[in-house]
């Protein structure tokens, strides 16, 4: 009778209902049977025991950088082993829909800290498309392993339209004529089920390549008028707007408050933002900005949320490649060379070192790095004995200075320097708050990005970690149940995909999850090689909490192996349309 059978699980259905003892039977992708009583497993080829288990839909990451990747290795393991069926890119503006190889390499590689000499050449032998329509026709034919929804990036709609040059000069604003075609082209790309626009207003993420190196991303040059312009699109066909603040000066996050509200008798518009966690460098924030959010939606009628995570926010940085240096000038300069040996030249210059020493101790002004070396940690180096210490400690007993130090060690061994730093979330107090706020939406992974520096793919399982541990101390985060829909059932519903939900005859993206191994090897730190670019070691955390994935009813991962088909010939995962349910 079944394809999978799956007995004895605490059954979660993703829409916020209680666990309930519960025995799921699947056929041709779908969950067909959901019984009380254990099912008859006879002549089924694939049964599951998850006798002590969760068993839940698959989860949804709204935040990724896949775009590369998902090109070559579209299996995405590392995000189904931690769960994940559903996964979002076109993120921060950045897309790969319409614009050229160069141009999308130019756009993504420096920002997202994935290198330039796997993504160009890949882009160049595979991209075969350029508009809307053909890159939803390459998603439909792709050998997908979780499914995939897309933004459209303003970055990259912005180049198709206007060129790369002039996309990043702050003296030209787009005709009218350009200004329409952006619109029309946003609007191809709603027709073909993309969740919204993308958008990136902060200045510190940065052009790589050689013809307009350092610029900003071209979203960052676009007046308000332009976003105006197309969030009249979006609003009109209920889509996303995702966008990023500008962490210069914060005041534009008041314009996209702004934006979502329903007042006047017109539609309120979804907007996401990235983010809100409790960094150092503003401890207040995180404890203001909800509760204003809040009230902003329930007055303005507005449909705002913050993206979140349930995690502290551990970085790595190999030397100094890592976008925080982009936030002062000093930074900039030295991320603006592109080799390690111009680099040490400039680190030698007593000038250069002077300015450098100044952005450290600057206290005041923007800034998300909290530039605090004593909260800088070198975990791998050449010269053994600076390992476990921070740079901080190090200089008072070597240096007169700790940006000197840094410097130093930069000149001597460049990116063989790895250090670790916490930017954020170090607080889990003021953590479970966050996780718990209405106005925000669990994500912000960035899965696919930052290869040397983190990302945070199994950010679901840490989340329910968070509240099971919570509920075992005697104070409740939320109900597990909850915490499930904020993974599942909430993102799907939110973004207007067919995602994140168990229901009888609808398709079965599932994970199976033992609460005992949601322990401390969650946050523990691996090296993993990347099919996709040549075995290049991706940082990560991870865990075996995860007993089994489904996708489309088909099983992924059994807890410890992938099944050899996941990411080959027709996949496993869908291209979701926004708006489209099964």
């Amino acid at each position: 009778m079944f394809d999978v059978v799956i007995n004895n699980g605490l059954f979660f259905d993703g829409l916020g209902n209680p666990g309930a003892l519960r025995h799921l039977g699947i056929r041709d992708g779908k969950l067909v049977t959901l019984s009380s009583e254990p099912l008859d497993t006879r002549g089924c080829p694939q049964v599951i025991d998850a006798q002590g288990c969760w068993v839940m839909p698959g989860f949804i990451d709204m935040h990724t950088h896949y775009d590369a990747e998902l090109v070559a290795a579209p299996a995405l393991k590392e995000s189904v082993r931690h769960g994940v069926t559903t996964v979002m890119i076109g993120s921060c503006s950045i897309s790969m829909v319409l614009s050229a190889p160069e141009d999308c390499s130019d756009l993504f590689t420096r920002v997202e800290s994935v290198p330039r000499e796997h993504v160009l050449p890949l882009l160049r032998e595979r991209k075969q498309w350029s508009s809307a329509r053909e890159y939803a026709d390459f998603l439909d034919r792709h050998p997908l392993g979780p499914n995939v929804a897309s933004f459209l990036g303003h970055s990259d709609l912005r180049v198709a339209v206007m060129g790369l040059s002039r996309a990043v000069d702050a003296d030209i604003q787009p005709s009218a004529s350009e200004l329409q075609r952006m619109q029309q082209l946003l609007d191809e790309a709603l027709d073909e089920g993309l969740l919204g626009l993308s958008s990136m207003t902060n200045p510190w993420d940065k052009l790589d390549g050689e013809r307009e190196r350092s610029k900003s991303l071209p979203s960052v040059y676009a007046p308000w008028r332009e976003y105006a312009a197309l969030n009249r699109v979006l609003r009109r066909r209920g889509r996303i707007h995702q966008g990023a603040p500008n962490l210069v000066t914060k005041y534009n996050v008041l314009a996209f408050l702004w934006a979502s509200l329903g007042l006047f008798l017109r539609k309120p518009l979804k907007t996401t933002l990235i983010t809100l966690m409790d960094v150092k460098t503003d401890p207040w924030l995180a404890r203001l900005l909800g509760p204003l959010t809040r009230w902003f939606n329930r007055l303005g009628q507005g449909d705002f949320r913050w993206q979140t995570l349930p995690v502290p926010f551990e970085t790595y940085a190999d030397g100094m490649e890592f976008v925080v240096f982009e936030e002062f000038p000093a930074g900039e300069a030295a991320l603006h060379l592109a080799s390690h040996d111009l680099r040490s030249e400039l680190f030698k210059d007593s000038d250069y070192r002077r300015r450098f020493r100044e952005d450290v101790d600057k206290r005041f002004g923007p800034r998300v790095w909290h530039r605090d070396f004593d909260d800088a940690w070198i975990v791998a180096c050449p010269d053994a004995s600076v390992v476990g210490h921070s740079v901080g400690e190090l200089a008072r007993a070597r240096a007169p200075h700790p940006g000197d130090l840094f410097l130093d060690l930069l000149v001597e061994h460049g990116p063989h320097l790895r250090w670790r730093t916490v930017i954020a979330n170090h607080r889990p107090e003021v953590v479970e708050k966050l996780v718990a706020e209405p106005s925000t939406l669990i994500g912000f992974a960035d899965s696919g990005a930052h290869i040397r520096n983190m990302a945070f793919y199994n950010f679901a399982l840490r989340l329910l970690k968070l509240v099971r541990d919570g509920e075992q101390r005697g104070q409740p985060v939320m109900p597990l149940e909850q915490a499930v829909w904020r993974v599942t059932g909430e993102l799907g519903q939110w973004f207007g995909v067919d995602a994140g939900t168990l229901q009888l005859d609808r398709r079965a993206d599932v994970v199976v999850v033992d609460p005992t191994r949601l322990d401390d090897s969650l946050s523990q730190y691996h090296e993993a090689p990347m099919e996709a670019f040549g075995g290049l070691q991706r940082m990560v955390n991870r865990g075996d909490a995860v007993r089994a994935v489904l996708i489309n009813g088909q099983l992924a991962f059994d807890g410890k192996e992938f099944n050899e088909q996941l990411g080959q010939q027709r996949g496993f995962g869908q291209f979701l349309r926004a708006g489209v349910t099964a």
